[in-house]
């Protein structure tokens, strides 16, 4: 820190939707002002962060990005991990290194907020104010939701992996290679996850390794060694009709028993226990297991002023900016937007939330709109990939129907290197540095 003296926040001036106080620094705290102070800096937050300094509005160290992190990973590969595809030491970068030197970085957890004074407090006592905040801390993956998962994931001779952690996502790689006979159980689970396909993505690429093995016959499962099943928590394949009833389609034709409105709740040994909708109890044994546990808000967005009841970040789902709070934005995991937690919809949100919040800091109502626009690109074995793409309410908003009149519920070849090899090399190179735009492309 450059100072260790605390200082006195001033409250900046601001719309009059937000209150201003000034506040005295504790004794042993240091205080630090910026324009815009950024929670998060993981795909929204390192997006948001470049794209608001590349308007040309703000000199150095004016944008602060807050983040106890020390690496930044691209999540959205360790499906392709799991499938043998890549290399989970390929897809994370230190943080501090895809920070622009212009950005202040505080490589610290939050503690608390504090929107009526427009300040946060850091792990270690410092407050940090601001003129507006972006809280974009993606989620909690709660490993702990089904009892003995932990323990499973840790024990590396038991069948047990996932792939929404770095540690374990290439155990899924070698539990699903190593694999030659038994039950091969896959689960999501009820409630709102990180990219809601990706539990079945896996799935998939191992029905293809297997298949590929000799393993797996899908004209006659019997026959196989390997016996498949896909419990989930939801009533359907996938949360979009469109694309759910080609998945179901798929799930049939491939002869993969399907368990719909199974939570998983525990593991204990080679048998998981589901619940179901009206309480009942279901066991199934296992000798291979993909768990998916629940996931949401983290703890200190949780309990803070800024939840709504579920405990997301309140914002408008068109404008992005906080219902009470004027001057606080947030997108991506954290936010309470009704609609799937992904990549892609953050390449549509940051623009939006950017331009209005420039345009809040000019005294003016925000403009710009979003539509509720996401995607996940759902590889289905076969090197192919069904490409949803969807807005809010579920409706199919498809950019290559669109331009060229492709049904994108057909899996294709093309999309799969667009999930393989294009996705991850625009978002590393662009993306991260707030010059990609999704469907819109570039960002100039």
């Amino acid at each position: 820190m450059a100072s260790r003296t605390a200082k006195r926040l001033v409250a900046p001036q601001m719309v009059p939707a937000v209150r201003h106080f000034a506040i005295a620094s504790p004794v042993n705290a240091i205080a630090r002002n910026h324009k815009v102070v950024v929670v998060g800096g993981g795909s929204a937050g390192l997006s948001v962060s470049h794209q608001l300094l590349r308007s040309g509005k703000f000199t150095k160290d004016e944008i602060a990005i807050v983040d106890p992190a020390e690496w930044h990973h691209y999540q959205p590969g360790w499906t392709l991990v799991a499938g043998g595809l890549k290399k989970k030491e390929d897809l994370r970068r230190p943080l501090a290194g895809l920070i622009d030197p212009k950005l202040k970085f505080y490589n610290h957890k939050v503690g608390t907020f504090h929107p009526e004074e427009n300040f946060v407090t850091l792990d270690n006592g410092d407050m940090i104010s601001y003129e507006q905040l972006v809280v974009v801390p993606g989620f909690h993956v709660d490993f702990s939701s089904v009892k003995g998962l932990p323990e499973a994931l840790a024990d590396k001779n038991a069948p047990v992996s996932t792939i929404y952690s770095y540690n374990y996502c290439d155990k899924a790689t070698n539990t699903i290679q190593a694999f030659r006979k038994g039950n091969a159980l896959f689960t999501q689970p009820a409630g709102v996850i990180k990219c809601a396909g990706a539990p079945q993505k896996v799935m998939w690429l191992a029905w293809e390794h297997w298949r590929r093995a000799g393993l797996y016959n899908s004209s006659n499962p019997s026959s196989s060694p390997i016996r498949i099943t896909f419990a989930t928590g939801l009533p359907t394949m996938f949360g979009v009709p469109k694309y759910s009833a080609k998945l179901e389609e798929l799930r049939k034709e491939r002869g993969v028993e399907g368990l719909f409105q199974h939570d998983l709740v525990s593991i204990d040994g080679n048998t998981a226990t589901f619940v179901r909708p009206e309480g009942e109890k279901v066991t199934r044994k296992f000798d291979l297991l993909h768990a998916v546990p629940k996931m949401g808000p983290h703890a200190f967005v949780k309990n803070s002023a800024l939840a709504d009841q579920a405990g997301y970040v309140d914002v408008d789902q068109e404008t992005l900016r906080h219902k009470k709070y004027h001057n606080v934005w947030s997108l991506g995991d954290a936010a309470s937007l009704p609609t799937s937690k992904t990549a892609a919809a953050i390449t549509a949100q940051a623009p939006v939330m950017v331009s209005n919040m420039l345009r809040s800091m000019e005294g003016k109502e925000p403009e710009s709109t979003y539509d509720g626009y996401t995607s996940c690109p759902l590889t289905v074995g076969d090197s192919k990939v069904l490409l949803a793409e969807f807005k809010y309410g579920g409706v199919p908003k498809e950019t290559f129907g669109e331009m060229f009149g492709i049904d994108q519920a057909t899996p294709r070849r093309a999309f799969y290197h667009l999930k393989k090899d294009f996705f991850p090399w625009v978002y590393n190179k662009y993306m991260v540095k707030g010059t990609w735009g999704g469907p819109k492309g570039w960002i100039r």
